[in-house]
């Protein structure tokens, strides 16, 4: 199947997305090793990019809400409560987030009360949160591998063709006999 120049374009652009959200993730999973400023403004980004990639795939949770109690593949229907869960539970995340902030909100000059409950919902979700997403990639292994093999690996793979500078083809260059002819024989 061949995919369009806009196929092909949208699978970049949800890829790199995709990257940044799981590079975020990684690094705000871990406050203690990251710093509770970093943590919070990271999170902050991880939000706006979640907000990108929700975005990216609105014509999908278009579709799949028409067709949720109807006729819908199963792994689209699961996929489909996945994303809701995640949705959810990445909301609360940064709900409670900004409830508890130390960082963030007093460099913008808010305050906000600390309250150990806030903390508590907002560790349990991002606790939660971890095995969602661990879920989620699982879902999407077969397409992160395929994204990654031919927009990653192919490009760095690839080598160049002879006498093009600068240029690079994923086919080695072909190699022509030469005619000969009587006089290069009896040589």
């Amino acid at each position: 199947m061949n995919k369009t120049p806009k196929t092909s374009n949208s699978t970049k652009v949800n890829l790199t997305v995709d990257i940044v959200i799981f590079i975020a993730f990684l690094i705000t999973t871990a406050p203690q090793f990251s710093g509770i400023p970093v943590h919070e403004w990271l999170s902050l980004a991880f939000g706006a990019a979640a907000i990108v990639h929700l975005l990216l795939h609105w014509q999908w949770i278009a579709h799949s809400t028409r067709r949720l109690f109807g006729k819908l593949a199963r792994q689209s229907r699961i996929n489909y409560i996945l994303n809701t869960l995640l949705f959810i539970d990445v909301t609360i995340i940064m709900f409670t987030g900004i409830m508890i902030s130390r960082a963030a909100l007093p460099a913008l000059g808010i305050s906000v009360a600390p309250n150990f409950s806030w903390r508590l919902l907002h560790s349990l979700t991002s606790d939660f949160g971890v095995i969602l997403l661990g879920f989620h990639i699982a879902l999407h292994w077969q397409w992160i591998l395929n994204a990654l093999k031919k927009y990653v690996l192919a490009p760095l793979t690839r080598r160049p063709v002879s006498g093009a500078v600068g240029m690079t083809k994923s086919t080695p260059p072909t190699v022509t006999a030469a005619k000969v002819s009587s006089a290069d024989v009896a040589a």
